[in-house]
């Protein structure tokens, strides 16, 4: 059942603001409260809205549930890759190695207020956004099975 047309205008204007603050909180967490999970969960949202306030035949051709499933599986290799590639270095399985070994990610955050340094962590970055890609499809395939079931009622 379609919402009215301004349900429908407020999910279409929001849904893009939640992808984006929710990339804001992955890319983010390692310096703020926040980090994979969180801002998946957030990205999910604006995908919530939109299967909310549109029918079901209308967001499967925008929401594909092999697109969210290809997004689950980016995301579990990303995270794999990134915990092996500390074995090629000689270390342990997940080892932070590009915060040790110098270069682009191994800026050292200053004492004090933190000036936002996003290179400022190593691997752990990259294991977030691995993380929100795998929630953002993880959650929105779970929506999309959730709402495949529910019928069209009859007025």
């Amino acid at each position: 059942m379609k919402m009215t047309k301004i349900v429908r205008s407020t999910a279409n204007t929001f849904a893009p603001f939640c992808l984006i603050f929710g990339l804001y909180v992955v890319v983010h967490g390692h310096l703020s409260p926040g980090g994979g999970f969180q801002g998946g969960a957030v990205m999910a949202t604006g995908a919530a809205l939109l299967l909310v306030a549109h029918s079901y035949q209308d967001i499967i051709s925008l929401i594909r549930q092999n697109t969210m499933k290809l997004c689950e599986t980016i995301g579990l290799l990303m995270f794999i890759t990134a915990g092996l590639s500390a074995l090629t270095t000689g270390g342990a399985f997940l080892r932070n190695w590009m915060a040790h070994n110098g270069g682009a990610f191994a800026t050292p955050v200053a004492f004090g207020a933190n000036p936002g340094v996003l290179a400022s962590a190593g691997l752990i970055p990259i294991l977030n956004i691995a993380v929100g890609i795998e929630v953002l499809g993880g959650l929105t395939v779970i929506l999309l099975y959730m709402l495949s079931g529910v019928k069209e009622q009859e007025l």
